[in-house]
């Protein structure tokens, strides 16, 4: 018998062998993968980040250098006097129960769901913020707040409170994104520490005064008239705010950036005219730097006892102790005024420590925040008020002294044209999820177990959850603050470039170019130009990253860092319908039509956005169908009924319809025969002729480079090469990737 063990397999050896070869690629591209990721990472050296490494500088120095301290303690004392209406209803609660009839729940869910209602107005503050003037929009914002205190204490029931209050929260909005955006730009990074500490030491000195302010104007005003006391509080507190206010409007508008410039860049300059910023553009540029989307996922869990924590306090003093309104606020005034104390050493220890090494300060945040949580619940345990004071001092200073070094840190990691938007977003986060989440809790929890469980099943694990976050968060400082480095750079390469009458400015330029869809990166510093009536291939495998670096242009994709700009103008964070004004236009791969619509029809709505010009409509659509003779025979057909290269053509003319000032196409060959791809090369040869500036994703490379003065080979989501079309076609192993590619997606 012949023995033919040789040539027998083994199934499960034959698994076992395919299985370890997909595990080694597998790991191969995985290691590939994080190589890559490091390599988009970017790291400057400490004395090139903001702020950092730099010389100290005094107080009086960084204040006289902002043009004075007009504008710093303006903007803190309208912050402060907001505070006043916020202890108000803290230590009023009980009385404002009382007045209406309503459960320690409602009343805790009232106090702390109304300040929930910043986030209403917090986003269209923080989109003008980035897009206007902010010294009219802080003077006009409150105004409007002193009138809706006012009305607080007129209203006749509980809705009609919780309306005023909604009031309230919409026009004190503007306090975190504005007002933060202002004082960054108006004042040098060196001194923002003690200004955050001051404007905390003025903001919780009124807080330490208000309790005692505010019970003192409710015993006195008690029953008079048969008028609740509270009342009066709320129809006092307005005025201050409407006088400062008044001199709000006469303030400085500061400069964007300009500290950060001439931190790092030694110079500082003025955009001319930027594009207005997309809030939906910047919330997704916002989310994708890493410290920020730290930061606002700590401060979402901070929210749930961070703002139900004080009306709680004030419910137990009363309910456990029997103290009246002016007695609350006594207590509340004792424990303050060590916070404030605090806060006089803090600011001079962030600016000195942000010099020294940044990722502490967030560090020390962290920790902060806690051990914060960790001691506040054992103040709910104390036999008598003294020691319920007592034990609530450490939790106090430690928050305030947190908290007043947060905004700093969230001026120097936001980009300079985003901070309003920053600002808002992660007040939405702190004020809808925190605020909002605590005080439904709070309503479960308070009128079934009390103030005590409430603050422990709220405050402890709310507060350590947030601060471990906040620790770990640290970690992405130094990267996120390189990535604001490399966009001053880049700037102030454009501002030269567009001063220099030598240098060209490029019709499109993308620069140093990161996307994501998720945690999985597609692109890694993608750069490029494309010069006025230039026409570029992108060429490259399968997922390689040709259509989403379209997309990216176009506006429907945010990248994570990097610069889009269109004729030298800024369009990073412009939205797909300013891109597409400007002159974008990208011709989708596959279907560009309305399938049931005729040919006629498809051209008048995409010519939709110029319906208001009749006349100037069917001009565009006569040049359509002189491009496309074949389409006017067929205008009132539908579009359905067309044959492939038939559609391609009117998904074409749709696009061209806008007069593009740069065309994008997306595989403009794909699925067609060889006949129609011709009479569709011509036709682009016919824009070439014109001076259409164009980017063409091309699946064949005969076709790419029969028309592209030059070529991107992109592999990977990176650049393998880049110059004319005939000199890639003499690299071999480019083409073969191209014809043979399959990497997928």
């Amino acid at each position: 018998m012949k023995d033919d063990s040789s040539s027998y397999s083994d199934p499960v050896d034959e698994e076992q062998n395919e299985l370890s070869s997909l595990t080694a690629v597998v790991i191969d591209e995985e290691e590939r993968k994080e190589l890559r990721e490091k390599d988009s990472e970017v790291i400057f050296p400490d004395d090139l980040l903001p702020g950092v490494k730099s010389e100290g500088i005094s107080l009086k120095k960084g204040l006289r250098l902002g043009g004075g301290a007009a504008t710093f303690f303006t903007l803190a004392l309208l912050s402060g006097l907001e505070e006043l209406q916020t202890a108000a209803i803290n230590v009023l609660a009980p009385d404002i129960r009382d007045t209406f009839n309503v459960s320690d729940g409602t009343i805790t869910f009232i106090a702390s769901s109304s300040a929930a209602f910043v986030v209403l107005g917090s986003l269209p503050m923080g989109w003008m913020a980035d897009r206007l003037k902010r010294i009219p929009i802080i003077g006009w914002a409150s105004s409007i707040f002193a009138g809706m205190v006012f009305l607080s204490g007129v209203a006749v029931n509980a809705f009609m409170f919780f309306w005023a209050r909604f009031g309230v929260g919409i026009a004190k909005a503007s306090t975190i994104p504005v007002h933060s955006s202002v004082i960054a730009d108006t004042y040098p990074i060196g001194i923002r520490g003690r200004l955050g500490s001051l404007t905390g030491i003025i903001n919780n000195g009124l807080r330490v005064v208000s309790p005692v302010l505010v019970g003192a104007i409710a015993l006195i005003a008690d029953g008079s008239d048969g008028i609740n006391g509270w009342r009066w509080c709320y129809y006092l507190l307005g005025i201050p705010v409407v006088i400062v206010a008044l001199y709000s409007f006469f303030l400085k508008e500061p400069e964007r950036g300009k500290w950060e410039k001439t931190d790092v860049l030694g110079e500082s300059f003025i955009e001319n005219k930027p594009l207005p910023i997309s809030l939906e553009a910047a919330f997704s540029r916002l989310l994708q730097i890493k410290t920020v989307k730290t930061v606002v996922v700590a401060f979402s869990a901070l929210g749930f006892g961070l703002f139900t924590a004080p009306v709680l306090e004030n419910l137990f003093l009363e309910d456990e102790f029997g103290l009246d309104a002016f007695e609350r606020g006594i207590s509340g005034t004792a424990g303050g005024v060590f916070a404030v104390i605090a806060l006089i050493w803090v600011g001079p220890k962030f600016d000195r420590l942000w010099r020294e090494n940044p990722t502490r300060t967030l560090h020390l945040i962290g920790l902060g925040i806690a051990l914060a949580g960790l001691l506040k619940p054992i103040q709910f345990f104390m036999p008598n008020v003294a020691l319920f004071v007592i034990t609530g001092v450490p939790s106090l200073i430690l928050l305030t002294a947190s908290f007043a070094m947060v905004s700093p840190i969230l001026q120097a990691i936001i980009p300079y044209r985003l901070r309003g938007s920053g600002s808002a977003l992660v007040t939405l986060y702190i004020f809808f999820i925190g605020a909002t989440g605590g005080g439904l809790i709070s309503l479960l929890f308070t009128d079934t177990w009390g103030p005590r469980v409430t603050v422990i099943v709220l405050t402890l694990p709310s507060s350590v959850i947030g601060g471990w976050i906040m620790y770990r968060g640290a970690k992405f400082l130094r990267n996120d603050l390189s990535l604001n480095v490399q966009e001053l750079f880049e700037e102030q390469e454009e501002q030269r470039r567009r001063s220099s009458s030598k240098e060209k400015i490029p019709a499109l330029h993308v620069n140093n170019v990161d996307f994501s869809y998720g945690s999985v990166q597609i692109l890694f510093d993608i750069s490029l130009e494309v010069e006025k009536g230039e026409t570029l291939a992108l060429l490259g495998t399968n997922g390689a990253g040709k259509s989403t670096l379209l997309r990216v242009i176009s506006g429907l994709g945010v990248p994570k860092r990097g610069v889009i700009r269109l004729n030298g103008q800024t369009i990073t964070y412009a939205s797909p319908e300013r891109r597409a004004k400007l002159g974008i236009q990208q011709l989708p791969g596959g279907n560009g039509i309305f399938s049931d619509m005729t040919v006629h029809q498809n051209l008048v709505m995409g010519a939709f956005i110029h319906k208001a010009n009749k006349e100037d409509v069917q001009q565009r659509i006569n040049n359509v169908f002189e491009l496309f003779p074949e389409l006017k025979n067929l205008k009132k057909q539908k579009a359905g009924s067309l044959s492939g290269g038939q559609q391609q053509m009117l998904s074409l003319g749709r696009v061209l319809l806008h007069e593009p000032e740069i065309l994008l196409i997306d595989e403009l060959s794909l699925g067609l025969a060889p006949t129609v791809v011709q009479d569709l090369l011509n036709i682009v040869e016919r824009l070439q002729d014109k001076g259409q500036t164009m980017i063409v994703v091309e699946q064949s490379l005969n076709i790419a480079l029969s028309i592209a003065d030059r070529a991107i080979f992109l592999e990977k989501g990176q650049v393998r090469f880049e110059g004319s079309a005939q000199e890639l076609s003499k690299r071999d192993d480019l083409a073969r990737a191209v014809f043979l590619g399959d990497e997928g997606g």
